[in-house]
């Protein structure tokens, strides 16, 4: 096993290959991106706090803190363990496998191909162009997610989930009070989504023609439906969205108790994401008909605010930015 202590901003470059990737910091910036190249890079910019150890070992390779464990992670609240700060970045082959604990610090990860799973207790998380399997847990964390076409799993307290051009053939979500955006763009194959919360808002928009059952409901929030083919039942109390739509191939469950849930229909033609979802006073019910149910107060039902009209930045597309200037050849 190699070892070093990196206690100043320094760039390593390991000759070794390395198959998976594990860091854990708190507080300051993490960003991994794939590559093609066989051999994978380090630097760090920024470090404040404690040194961060560096170890390789049969293809492993780790920068973490030391007294910052992966398992029992949502646990480690010490406060004095937050006076500490590093901005990290990685190229690793594209196939590595990648884990990413962040307490407080941002988490950016793309083009991989491998397995990669995220934690994070109060920091943000942003996935772009990942075909393998994908989950993130958080405590309060938001995930953003573009052009996934992997499997995703994610599962918050009350972080937010936002999905662009979701390409994959599994999403399953959950989330107690944070909101769900889900736009999904499948290449000519099923998918099935689960999505449920507790007083989160959810908004799914499927391609058109979409395939898929759909079964969503709620509680006591309110819907909104754009696809004539399926059926709302219910105007006080609970609200079920219920159908088939084109063959049926795909699956599509919704689920909560208070939040608002709206099924939106993406343009025919248009796969790009580039208009925000219209509410329901501006006609999001109007491709339906009677289809979208008004609320108790009589008005029309809402659907999720703020929903973003763009995705999130792109990936940087290279690995670790130029910084300092010593480099260590491993």
């Amino acid at each position: 096993m190699s070892e070093w202590s990196v206690a100043e901003p320094e760039k390593l470059t390991f000759g070794e290959p390395v198959r998976e990737l594990k860091v854990r910091i708190a507080n300051g910036t993490v960003n991994v991106v794939g590559t093609e190249e066989s051999s994978a890079r380090l630097e760090v910019t920024e470090i404040e706090g404690p040194p961060l150890v560096v170890t390789q070992r049969d293809g492993v390779l780790t920068v973490a803190y030391e007294d910052l464990p992966w398992k029992g992670f949502f646990t480690w609240l010490d406060r004095k363990g937050w006076r500490r700060s590093a901005v990290v970045s990685l190229a690793v082959p594209s196939s590595t496998r990648v884990e990413v604990g962040v307490v407080g610090a941002a988490a950016m990860v793309s083009g991989l191909d491998g397995p990669t799973e995220v934690k994070g207790v109060t920091g943000d998380a942003t996935l772009v162009g990942l075909s393998g399997t994908v989950r993130a847990d958080t405590v309060s964390g938001n995930v953003e997610a573009q052009a996934l076409s992997g499997d995703l799993r994610f599962h918050s307290v009350s972080g937010d989930l936002t999905v662009v051009e979701g390409a994959g053939s599994s999403v399953k979500a959950e989330s107690v009070s944070g909101s769900m955006i889900v736009d999904l763009n499948p290449a000519d194959r099923p998918t099935d989504v689960s999505l449920s919360g507790v007083s989160g808002e959810i908004a799914i928009r499927l391609p058109h023609p979409a395939d898929a059952r759909v079964e969503a409901n709620t509680a006591s929030g309110t819907v909104s439906n754009a696809f004539e083919d399926l059926r709302v039942s219910g105007q006080w109390g609970a609200k079920r969205i219920t159908g088939s739509l084109g063959t049926g191939r795909g699956s599509l469950k919704a689920t909560t108790v208070s939040g608002s849930i709206a099924l939106l229909r993406r343009p025919a033609q248009d796969d790009r994401w580039d208009t925000a979802p219209t509410t329901p006073a501006d006609g999001a019910g109007s491709d339906s008909g009677d289809n979208s149910v008004s609320g108790p107060d009589g008005g029309a039902s809402g659907i999720p605010a703020d929903v973003p009209a763009d995705p999130p930045a792109e990936a940087p597309a290279g690995g670790p930015t130029d910084g300092p200037t010593d480099k260590k050849v491993l």
